[in-house]
């Protein structure tokens, strides 16, 4: 199908087929044309042609750039591939590598992104004080932040226990929010009864957690909008997809953390389809794309109205979601599947001082008469329960990983200060032999490993630490590398590189027996302290139920 095009000297380009009106919540045959990046004479017209259908561009309610291992440039040239026109961006990934100087560099990699980024000023940097960072973010950065033309919200309220016990460090940041009048972002992961009105109250408007229907519907009655996540690890859309017929002006579609794989498959336009082929009306599933972000965030986002930002994106028509050709400002960016524009280079960006690991320091002592507490993954989530096993020690007393039972060694690594990793057990990753590692290990970014044996999980950690950042793979036979040399969070190639270098580790894990759809990205949210239930990170293994730091070692 061919589309016209703008160019500098020609003339408006026009076109006509079947409109998609989100304000109204019809589909109408007519015509409209595009001057100086915007929609000018939309009318409604009988003798329009049948289609194709000219819909409002998508957003990505909630999304952590970092997570695509990728630069805001680059996301932003292969994103419109699949429609998307704007994202709510938390750059808190980088904030808790690289405090205010990171954020401040997302915002300048962005700034010639073709994608509208809405960016937030992160709200926990660290998630907890209980595991520190690379920085730390307070009211005064927060205002700062705030007062930047490109910084539209609060970013995702992570430490819930802090707003519920109304912490006074916790209330001085939404204080500084809520005097602004800016959206405040939630994170209530299990969060339900009197303590979720305690959060709702708080001035805490959306939520991005929930993993069943009846906690995402107690949100929505708690006066929540409810973003319906599908992301690399986290996948809740077949779980959450009936409120989009329950409570559809209560939702949004949100990708939070996508790897490059992932993201060359598909994006917000894949969670379109999914939700009409589910029997989901057409207008329904595109409100909860466009407008309803749109409107909350007060985003500069084009909905296809006389005057708007021409943002649009050209479909087969309302039950056939592929995207065509996606249009930003009156700039093709995108058609048939492949992007159209270019991203410009990067400068570096690093905080690492993680020392190496030796493989002694992987093989605490053991208690043979104890049970041991180990972390149960889960595949396409990023919760986690508990598991008390009999652990395997060696002849002089010492926690071995044993593959046979699934009982796999976990360390992780302090990133900013010299220290022994902490050390632990994870079920759920079936590894049979070698290990994987890297320095995504959420939020803090420590280098986290899991390992069938210590040899390996030596060697798989030390490569990370090697290269100053990145995701690795060892075994007896091999070493992989993908160096990350972007805080130690992104890489610098395009985005289809990404995806290779990335199904390629994600394959050999998969061929140690592996049984995770993406373990590198299960393995980064095993550190993440404000997830249920147990998790570990450089301070040793935590108990988010209790909010602390246990001995393994049940009594």
């Amino acid at each position: 199908m061919n589309h016209p095009e703008p160019t500098a000297a020609g003339p408006s380009p026009a076109f006509a087929g079947l409109i998609a009106d989100v304000h109204r919540g019809i589909f109408f045959p007519g015509r409209f044309r595009v001057e100086a990046g915007r929609i000018r004479d939309l009318r409604e017209d009988p003798g329009a042609p049948p289609g194709p259908l000219f819909a409002p561009g998508l957003v990505d309610a909630h999304l952590h750039i970092e997570s695509t291992l990728l630069s805001p440039a680059e996301f932003g040239r292969f994103a419109p591939v699949h429609g998307t026109v704007a994202t709510v961006s938390d750059p808190h990934e980088i904030g808790n590598v690289a405090g205010m100087a990171g954020v401040d560099w997302m915002i300048e990699a962005g700034r010639d992104s073709p994608v509208k980024i809405a960016w937030g000023a992160p709200s926990c940097v660290p998630a907890t004080p209980l595991d520190p960072s690379g920085a730390s973010f307070g009211p005064e950065e927060i205002a700062r932040l705030l007062d930047r033309p490109e910084v539209l919200y609060l970013a995702e309220v992570m430490n819930f226990p802090a707003v519920i016990g109304r912490d006074p460090a916790m209330e001085a940041i939404l204080a500084v929010a809520r005097q602004r009048g800016v959206p405040l972002d939630g994170h209530a992961p299990g969060v339900r009864g009197e303590d979720l009105r305690r959060y709702a109250a708080a001035g805490i408007s959306t939520d991005h957690e929930s993993t069943t229907l009846e906690e995402a519907r107690e949100k929505i009655a708690a006066g929540l909008f409810v973003a319906i996540r599908e992301g690399s690890a986290a996948r809740n859309f077949e779980a959450l997809w009936p409120l989009l017929q329950e409570a559809p002006d209560r939702c949004f579609f949100c990708s939070d953390d996508r790897h490059p794989d992932d993201l060359v498959e598909s994006h917000v336009d894949g969670m379109v389809r999914r939700a009409i082929a589910l029997g989901v009306d057409p207008m329904v599933a595109l409100r909860t794309a466009t407008l309803h972000p749109v409107r909350h965030y007060g985003l500069p986002v084009g909905l296809l109205r006389e005057g708007d930002p021409a943002d649009f994106v050209v479909v087969p028509g309302p039950e056939d979601f592929h995207v065509e050709q996606t249009w930003i400002d009156g700039r093709l960016v995108a058609e048939g599947g492949l992007p159209r524009t270019e991203a410009r280079p990067v400068p570096p960006l690093n905080v690492f001082r993680a020392r190496p690991v030796a493989t002694e320091d992987l093989y605490p002592r053991g208690h043979a008469d104890r049970p041991m507490l180990a972390i149960q993954a889960r595949d396409g989530e990023i919760v986690t329960d508990r598991a008390s096993v009999r652990p395997s020690l060696d002849s002089a007393g010492r926690l071995r990983a044993d593959p046979g039972r699934d009982q796999l060694k976990i360390a992780v690594v302090d990133r900013y200060r010299p220290s022994p990793p902490a050390v632990g057990l994870v079920l759920g990753f079936g590894l049979q032999s070698g290990a994987i590692a890297g320095s995504v290990a959420h939020d803090c970014h420590h280098v986290i490993g899991v390992g069938a044996d210590e040899p390996s999980l030596e060697r798989a950690l030390n490569a990370v630490i090697r290269a100053q950042g990145g995701l690795a793979l060892a075994s007896p036979e091999e070493q992989l590398t993908y160096p990350l040399p972007l805080a130690g969070l992104m890489g610098e190639g395009p985005t289809e590189e990404a995806a290779r270098r990335f199904l390629a580790l994600t394959a050999r894990a998969h061929g140690l027996g592996c049984t995770l759809r993406s373990p590198f990205m299960t393995l980064s949210f095993l550190a993440l302290v404000v997830i249920p239930s147990l998790k570990i990170s450089a301070g040793g293994l935590f108990d988010v139920d209790r909010f602390a730091f246990i001995d393994p070692w049940e009594g």
